[in-house]
């Protein structure tokens, strides 16, 4: 079977290469399927007109991968060959706009003693200014906040409870996003029980009070680690302005100057209307967060 000329998906396979997204990738018994034993990343890949692809922050997310593997104990591929599955995937793709480039590590077969599955997908998402979805999002978005039903440290003592992994087992982020449908909303910001804001279902978070940046810590609270977030507060330290990992009682979103979720995908989505309130936002300051981001 050929793949297309101009591709909106393909997978790479370790072990059998680059593939039509169409075929047979996963047999019934892995366990990334059966248990959700696995783990993921997601990287932005943008192409342009003449077919050349790039990765924004490729390094950082096998990183953080490979974090991931280790807290999972699941044998990965090395930095090298997922970077050489992947650059076989880039040498496929020509497609313009933009992408994402997921990553994929499960353990393996139940049954057989095959060892782990790796593998990459790359989805084409448009083309800004042409396509509505995801770039809608860049320009605001609807915001619930839903308890995660524990408090802000809950992950403290609790390594098995795999705080900071980013792994297959997404049910829970999928029913929350539901719920911000059901109730008019467009994403989540998921607060403790103790009353302080953790993250979103796919995102970090960013509330700026003035020249301030404000983010939640990983740790204790269990959160992702944000490759993109932290290239924002980067950008922001180097720009002059006060940037911290701090405990964000959700009352002071009420007081806030902006607020973002931010993912690799969609980059910086600035909340408008939080829990049905609208929300400021400068235009000036919703470009500013872009440009940090590198979009």
């Amino acid at each position: 079977m050929g793949l297309e000329l101009t591709p909106l998906a393909l997978v790479a396979v370790r072990g059998r290469g680059v593939l039509a997204a169409d075929e047979p990738v996963l047999y019934a018994d892995d366990l990334g399927v059966t248990r959700g034993d696995g783990c993921f990343d997601t990287a932005r890949v943008v192409t342009d007109d003449d077919g050349v692809a790039r990765i924004t922050g490729l390094a950082a997310h096998l990183d953080r991968l490979a974090a991931s593997a280790a807290a999972m104990d699941i044998v990965s591929p090395t930095y090298d060959q997922w970077a050489e599955l992947i650059g076989d995937l880039l040498t496929a793709w020509h497609t313009p706009g933009e992408a994402v480039l997921k990553m994929v590590l499960t353990r393996g077969r139940e049954r057989h003693a095959d060892g782990p599955t790796a593998y990459v997908t790359l989805t084409h998402r448009g083309r800004p200014g042409r396509d509505a979805v995801p770039f809608a999002a860049r320009e605001g978005i609807s915001v619930v906040t839903l308890s995660k039903g524990h408090p802000s440290d809950a992950y403290a003592a609790a390594p098995w409870l795999l705080g900071g992994v980013k792994t297959l087992s997404y049910a829970v982020n999928a029913a929350a996003q539901r719920e911000a449908i059901r109730r008019g909303a467009d994403d989540v910001l998921f607060v403790s029980t103790d009353g302080y804001c953790l993250d979103g279902p796919t995102s970090g978070l960013i509330v700026r009070h003035g020249e301030r940046l404000r983010t939640t810590p990983t740790g204790a609270t269990g959160l992702l680690p944000s490759v993109t977030v932290e290239r924002i507060v980067t950008a922001a330290r180097q720009d002059g302005l006060i940037a911290e990992d701090t405990l964000i009682p959700v009352a002071d979103l009420l007081h806030a100057d902006g607020i973002w979720l931010v993912s690799s995908g969609r980059g910086p989505a600035p909340v408008r209307i939080l829990d049905g309130q609208p929300m400021p936002m400068a235009e000036s300051w919703r470009q500013r967060m872009l440009g940090y981001a590198g979009f």
